[in-house]
């Protein structure tokens, strides 16, 4: 039996406590973020007294340490904010505590994210006998999770990757993002890059893009943007000879985005406005809708997946996984849309793999580096069911 110490209160957070106080094997459940009244709210809709709550800032070690002693969780399952990974797992190594969240760290000062900065805690999470799970959401998680059970069940050598992330969903907003604004914002204006034949290519923001057909969907445009995952993936599938990340955005949210940067509003570098230090991402943060808030007239569906080519057996064949989800189901289930329940349900689950040893280790690991099977098995009866096409045209 498990405690589990969920941080953060958003979206995520929600869908996250939800599956968690559901899951038997978790005996005590917390939830804390910077604004307690927020996982207060989330601990009353689940009800029964199951969730306990708690005020906290992530960017203090001796907050986090001070919490994590009174509760003294096994794992902590972080849906906080990526500038707040290392602190988390520098609380979680000093208090003996096993960790996993759903996107790599980047520094507040720079849209930039990589694991290095993660994987250098290997040594020491390897030495305390504790457990890292790294980027355990959808993309990146679930997206590793089917390119693991591709090589395992599908293929002898996978050499070309291609993740797909559709959105086609309508939330009736002029502009809005889906989960947090300057997180989301940093990372879709950032340089493309996608790996070739050993080495990484950078491209202009948006600069490759072409319209891909997606289940049930239909044609989107999609544009090369990176994703963390790429980086995991191409480490551990050393066979991979090209590996990109493709997202839909549509012309009004690229339109949206252009003004935004161009007036400056996308800037992460503080200014002296009134007197007042403030960052403008912040500040624009602050004036969009919550992410939390668009479940209630989103309509649509998300379509994410895996679309691969390479050798079995000698011969080359194509490989197509992915799941859709449905905004108004998800928002029923769990009072999120799609974005967030992607997001939170594999987290939950992740979680669970750990509590019942079926994912455990020693070190810091990406969770391709697990057994899909258990994972992939539990997937679709929490809410996300995969599908798989073979040798088909996956069109890139």
């Amino acid at each position: 039996m498990c405690k589990a110490l969920i941080i953060g209160a958003g979206g995520v957070g929600t869908v996250v406590t939800q599956k968690i106080a559901a899951d038997p094997v978790f005996t005590d459940v917390m939830l804390a973020s910077r604004t307690k009244s927020k996982c207060d709210a989330v601990a009353a809709a689940i009800g029964g007294g199951r969730v306990k709550t708690a005020q906290v800032d992530a960017d203090s070690v001796a907050e986090l340490c001070e919490l994590f002693r009174a509760f003294q969780p096994d794992i902590v399952v972080n849906v906080a904010l990526p500038y707040q990974d290392l602190t988390i797992m520098d609380a979680c190594l000093e208090c003996g505590c096993n960790y996993l969240d759903t996107a790599n760290y980047e520094p507040k000062d720079e849209a930039h994210f990589e694991y290095s900065w993660q994987w250098a805690y290997q040594d020491r999470f390897k030495a305390a006998g504790l457990t890292a799970i790294l980027g355990c959401g959808f993309d990146p998680g679930v997206t590793a999770i089917f390119t693991a059970y591709a090589a395992k069940h599908h293929f002898d050598e996978i050499h070309y990757l291609d993740i797909v992330d559709c959105n086609a969903g309508n939330h009736g907003m002029a502009f809005a993002t889906n989960f947090n604004p300057e997180i989301n914002i940093r990372e879709v204006t950032q340089k493309g890059r996608y790996f070739e034949n050993g080495k990484w290519v950078v491209t202009e923001p948006h600069q490759i893009h072409r319209p891909l057909n997606y289940p049930g969907i239909g044609e989107r445009e999609s544009y090369v943007i990176y994703h963390e995952e790429l980086e995991s993936l191409v480490k551990n599938y050393p066979t991979i000879k090209r590996a990109r990340f493709w997202m839909t955005f549509g012309q009004e949210y690229l339109t949206h985005l252009r003004v935004i940067q161009n007036i400056g509003m996308a800037r992460i570098d503080p200014i002296i406005y009134n007197g007042v230090e403030i960052v403008p991402i912040q500040f624009l943060k602050a004036v969009l809708p919550d992410p939390k808030s668009l479940g209630a007239n989103y309509h649509g569906q998300t379509s994410i997946g895996c679309r691969i080519r390479g050798i079995k057996d000698g011969k080359e064949r194509t490989y197509y996984i992915y799941n859709n989800c449905d905004h108004e189901t998800a928002f029923k289930e769990t009072g999120t849309q799609a974005v967030s329940f992607t997001t939170g349900v594999p987290a939950a689950l992740g979680a669970s793999m750990w509590a019942r040893g079926l994912w455990r280790g020693a070190g810091v690991f990406n969770v391709e580096e697990f057994d899909p099977d258990p994972f992939l098995a539990e997937l679709g009866p929490q809410g996300l069911p995969w599908h798989e096409l073979f040798d088909t045209d996956i069109e890139v």
